[in-house]
């Protein structure tokens, strides 16, 4: 994980996202690479009461634009220095060459992205989506309170699926380096797929020892069961496929992911 990606914005979870990716980043020596976008001011603009965009008004947004881009780097580049982490940080723009966050984020080996919320200042859902759907990447999914470690005691979150066996390939540095990790299978949340305990070969087979645990679910839907399980065995990360049941199914009736998405108070890493 030579390479961590952070999507700027100005939202509350920033002071998360840029700890969590000095926490990763820190053990493997990366380099940390903050990523505005400067908008087109033609598509933002509304047009004024003459039904055109005048040079004026793109003159106000893009002077508007600058300032907010130049808050985005001092700000990021601030907290990379506060958490020791100032040599490795660098800031880029990112726009509509290259496909923006979506096409820019292939690049890396992780890209840190802030747990949406309610709040009007919440990190926002799109950016999570696109990089989750469009980069072919893993995520890290900073909590709104800043975590104090990341990698510790991994707890992966096994379901039998494709979208989780990724998301653990694509963590397998970092399971490498941690100190415990668990295999944990909630009972009501899985699919056709191999148990906890031929993922427990395969992460052996891999130089990992880990243990396994299954749970039954209860009264408790998966994502709830899931939640309370690493809080209980104290992990300090989950890695979990995102979305194994179809993300329409699960904005309508709810899922795993999108309970874990809501809910989650330690770091999640997540592909799909």
């Amino acid at each position: 994980m030579k390479a961590i990606l952070v999507p700027l914005s100005e939202t509350s979870g920033m002071a998360s996202m840029v700890k969590s990716a000095v926490l990763v980043g820190q053990q493997f020596g990366s380099v940390i690479e903050g990523a505005y976008t400067r908008a087109e001011p033609s598509v933002i603009l509304a047009s004024d009461d003459t039904g055109a965009t005048t040079p004026a008004l793109i003159e106000s947004f893009e002077r508007e634009d600058a300032a907010r881009a130049d808050r985005l780097q001092q700000q990021f580049l601030s907290a990379c220095r506060e958490n020791g982490a100032g040599e490795q940080a660098l800031v880029t723009e990112i726009g509509g060459v290259g496909g923006g966050l979506s096409g820019y984020g292939r690049l890396f080996d992780l890209i840190v992205v802030g747990r949406p919320g309610r709040e009007a200042d919440s990190p926002p859902v799109t950016t999570l989506e696109t990089a989750l759907f469009d980069t072919g990447r893993a995520l890290l999914i900073a909590p709104p309170r800043v975590p104090a470690s990341i990698g510790g005691h991994v707890v992966i979150a096994w379901n039998g699926s494709s979208e989780t066996a990724r998301t653990i390939a694509l963590a397998l540095p970092l399971l490498q380096k941690a100190e415990r990790v668990t295999v944990v299978t909630v009972d009501t949340g899985v699919v056709t797929g191999p148990d906890g305990g031929g993922v427990v070969t395969y992460l052996d087979r891999n130089g990992i020892k880990a243990e396994r645990d299954d749970v039954a679910a209860g009264s408790r839907g998966a994502g709830e069961a899931m939640l309370d399980e690493t809080r209980k065995l104290g992990g300090d990360v989950m890695v979990k496929g995102g979305y194994t049941r179809s993300r329409l199914r699960q904005t309508i009736f709810g899922g795993p992911t999108s309970h874990i998405l809501a809910n989650a108070e330690i770091p999640v890493i997540m592909a799909h």
